[in-house]
């Protein structure tokens, strides 16, 4: 049994206009509701639910975009502007081919030049480019089935057998959580054994469960079953 990814989830102020933001930023269309971006054949859905809880610390992932030219880079840029978005420094330095930036609620974001070769092949969401032990990304590879594409001085990325945007972990030093992350991953069980057995799937391979009182309410109002990674990053599993 294995569980399938159904929705990378982002806290929003105002998740509909994230939404708006980020589908003018992909050039995907916006879903029922208007606070989600659906699948499409390289990248995994992205939905937005609402949040109180103020962005005070850097997220534990962010998105890593792809560009098929330097021209393309900076119209990517030039249009993540207008939408209200904005260059973010990170003390990444003036010679930086990559360019750092926020959403319009902080979120941030990296524009990837061309020639990238880890992200080649993958989609306009290159990778969803996380803080996270060597251990996490091996957790991750076997709760969705997806083999590591990377493994190296405790970095780790994986990739959905059918392909499209990576999922990778930066290794050490990983910073230490102070809050609840405004971005998480939904799965979805898959198989006949039902959720519960899922459940304690995961939790053998390093997940571990969460006081209701400290999940995200926005997830137990959707009736999901909320647990932390082995990094006590938070995931959701569909009830």
């Amino acid at each position: 049994m294995t569980s399938d990814l159904e929705a990378l989830v982002v806290a929003a102020d105002d998740p509909a206009g994230l939404a708006s933001f980020w589908s003018g930023v992909l050039r995907r269309p916006l879903g029922v509701g208007t606070a989600v971006l659906p699948v499409t054949e390289t990248e995994f859905p992205i939905r937005f639910v609402p949040t109180t809880a103020p962005k005070d610390v850097p997220n534990q992932m962010h998105f890593d975009l792809t560009s098929s030219s330097l021209e393309d880079q900076q119209e990517t840029v030039d249009r993540a502007l207008e939408l209200g978005g904005s260059h973010l420094d990170i003390g990444q330095g003036p010679d930086a081919e990559h360019v750092v930036m926020a959403d319009p609620e902080g979120n941030e974001l990296c524009v990837i030049p061309p020639g990238n070769n880890f992200l080649a092949g993958t989609g306009t969401i290159g990778a969803l480019s996380s803080d996270g032990s060597q251990a996490v990304g091996y957790f991750w590879s076997q709760a969705l089935g997806w083999p590591l594409v990377w493994d190296q001085d405790e970095e780790t990325a994986i990739q959905s057998p059918r392909g499209g945007s990576k999922i990778s972990w930066g290794g050490p030093p990983v910073r230490q959580k102070t809050a609840r992350n405004r971005l998480h991953l939904h799965l979805s069980p898959v198989g006949d054994d039902g959720v519960t057995a899922e459940v304690q799937r995961l939790v053998a391979l390093g997940a571990s469960r969460v006081d209701p009182a400290l999940a995200d309410p926005a997830c137990l109002a959707e009736e999901w079953l909320p647990l932390l990674d082995p990094d006590g990053n938070e995931l959701c599993v569909r009830a």
